[in-house]
């Protein structure tokens, strides 16, 4: 990706960070990573997630870890243990009974996966986190990502749930986009810088900087609604 269209994609501080990443990680062979969070709340409910048009080859369910569809996601089966474990819940798309999609769910408290962060909603009863959204390649093009949100945002409205939080990264400009057609709204940001098991951590909030070498030491990020 040329310079100019970096900062034009992602502005001029994302755009150097992104730069310093891609170096960082490329001298390194992947041992050092930059990596920045955005940490954005969606409204539920809202009227840009109207219901889409009924697909009779749709299919939304819960999947339980039981759940023989459970063996052909695509994550490893250790991690999809450890969310179930803590509870975590997995709304899946099938189309023509073919695995399209997933929305994961957590309640209370979220233990980030790809690096050392803990992320706490404050007002449980109306909040919840979603993470791993994906949908297989194939159905990118078409109404598959609005269809299995439209579902988990009227089940989350029925169950008195106001924001869904979620973070996003920086240098993900598709995701940014779609999530602000949602009314999604950014609450903060969170940077991470990884160097072999050291993680250095700004934060939006007290500490603001964290240093951490293991998962018995993560950093807490608080996060209420916007209003």
């Amino acid at each position: 990706m040329r310079i100019r269209s970096v900062f034009k994609q992602f502005g001029w501080i994302d755009g150097a960070l992104y730069g310093i990443s891609r170096v960082l990680e490329k001298a390194s062979g992947h041992r050092l990573r930059l990596v920045k969070y955005y940490l954005v709340a969606q409204p539920i409910g809202a009227r840009s997630a109207s219901p889409v048009r009924q697909d009779a080859s749709a299919t939304i369910r819960r999947i339980e870890r039981d759940d023989p569809l459970v063996a052909h996601l695509p994550r490893p089966q250790a991690i999809m243990s450890r969310r179930f474990d803590a509870g975590a819940t997995c709304t899946a798309l099938l189309m023509r009974g073919e695995f399209a999609g997933f929305i994961w769910l957590q309640s209370g408290c979220y233990e980030e996966d790809e690096l050392r962060c803990t992320f706490v909603l404050q007002m449980q009863k109306v909040t919840v986190w979603d993470f791993d959204v994906y949908v297989e390649p194939k159905y990118r093009i078409g109404r598959a990502m609005a269809r299995l949100w439209s579902h988990v945002d009227a089940e989350l409205a029925a169950q008195g749930i106001q924001w869904s939080f979620s973070r996003i990264s920086a240098f993900n400009s598709a995701s940014l986009a779609s999530h602000a057609r949602l009314g999604a709204e950014v609450c903060g940001s969170a940077v991470f810088v990884l160097i072999g098991p050291l993680q250095l951590s700004w934060l939006p909030e007290f500490p603001y900087v964290h240093a951490s070498f293991s998962e018995l030491h993560r950093p807490v990020v608080r996060l209420r609604p916007p209003r």
